[in-house]
């Protein structure tokens, strides 16, 4: 026979349930320990990577540092990005560097009026190891030996100074091929973990400030992106340039004006941009004031800009007109410019080309 339970006693009995599920403490998913984590770090690495021990521990020292989680996700995303950039080389070689840096200091004595006679003279000078300033530029192989090259010219010869002012030419370095301005911001606001070699710049150009730094660019800040490829985006263009990039995409739907995808929304020189300009046709329609639309550009470089009046207005009159959503990420389009690159590269070249590393990356990494 069954018994009732009065209903009452029923309500009473989940009462208590619920106050024990309450109590109950939340048990949380163990953290793995450092040599676990090296360890899938060591086995995630290709064989013929050297010191393969010495990169895991400087990538963990940097998520630690961080305080980012060594998922399998971004630890993928970290190794792709430095297969990218280096092959897993702490100091990648260019081929042909020598001659690259030869003709930017002659395209920029060229721009000063500066005869070349003078640039030979200067670069026969002595420098601080002995050779002379062309023997040690003709012998160059990576951006570590051309950026110190470039400091003792510039702080030594006063042609040096001249064409170079105080703008090392150098942007880029490490396994990461992080930007320097980056690492350079980004010590001024946080703790950097280990003593500094000289200058933040030198640090950016050894393996442990090279990583560090690059995992920083790349994930050290919030972005809610539905695939890891616009963090791919972003490491070549700078933090949110895949989100501007699809903001001005809604943009040119609303007013039907076209625009460069390249994530950049307001000029810095005091200019108005076509982002800008096309905003401002807007502005009846938004409620908003041009100087309310520039404030609101001017977050496009911080998680904010999504919480402005702007973005938000924006994509409720674009989704209208497209009578859908529209994408809140896209690989932005860019088209790749250094003294390095000899193909027509882009920026979304560069973020599938790490995203096939990536991918590959988690499939090894889901077998253990």
């Amino acid at each position: 026979m069954r018994i009732r339970t009065p209903a009452r006693a029923v309500v009473l009995l989940a009462l208590l349930a619920l106050i024990a599920g309450c109590a109950r403490p939340r048990v949380e998913a163990p953290q793995r320990r450092p040599d676990e984590v090296r360890a899938q770090i060591v086995r995630l690495l290709p064989g013929d990577t050297a010191d393969r021990a010495g990169w895991a521990t400087d990538i963990y020292a940097a998520f630690s540092a961080l305080d980012i989680e060594p998922t399998a996700s971004n630890l993928c995303a970290t190794l792709a990005v430095a297969a990218q950039e280096s092959n897993y080389h702490a100091e990648p070689v260019v081929p042909g560097l020598g001659a690259i840096a030869r003709k930017e200091i002659d395209r920029r004595a060229a721009a000063h009026h500066v005869p070349q006679l003078l640039v030979r003279a200067a670069l026969a000078l002595k420098s601080p190891d002995g050779k002379s300033y062309g023997d040690r530029l003709a012998a160059v192989r990576t951006e570590r030996e051309l950026s110190r090259l470039y400091e003792d010219f510039i702080g030594m010869v006063p042609l040096g100074r001249r064409l170079l002012g105080v703008d090392n030419p150098v942007h880029t370095g490490g396994p990461m091929q992080v930007s320097v301005a980056f690492a350079e911001d980004f010590a001024d606001d946080h703790t950097y973990p280990y003593p500094v070699d000289g200058t933040i710049r030198h640090e950016v150009f050894s393996r442990r400030g090279g990583l560090y730094f690059g995992i920083a660019h790349l994930l050290a800040y919030p972005a809610d992106y539905p695939q890891m490829v616009y963090r791919f985006a972003d490491y070549n263009a700078g933090w949110y340039a895949s989100r501007n990039a699809a903001f001005q995409n809604a943009l040119s739907v609303a007013t039907g004006i076209p625009l460069d995808f390249d994530g950049d929304l307001i000029r810095y020189d005091g200019g108005i941009g076509a982002t800008e300009r096309a905003a401002r046709t807007l502005a009846a329609r938004l409620d908003l004031e041009p100087g309310d639309i520039h404030d609101a550009l001017a977050e496009g470089e911080s998680p904010d800009f999504v919480r402005t009046a702007l973005y938000t207005r924006v994509f409720e009159l674009a989704d209208a007109s497209a009578r859908k959503p529209l994408p809140r990420a896209m690989l932005p389009r860019i088209r790749l410019e250094s003294p390095k690159i000899t193909r027509k590269l882009t920026t979304a070249w560069f973020a599938k080309r790490v995203d096939g590393r990536y991918q590959r990356c988690l499939a090894r990494a889901s077998q253990g």
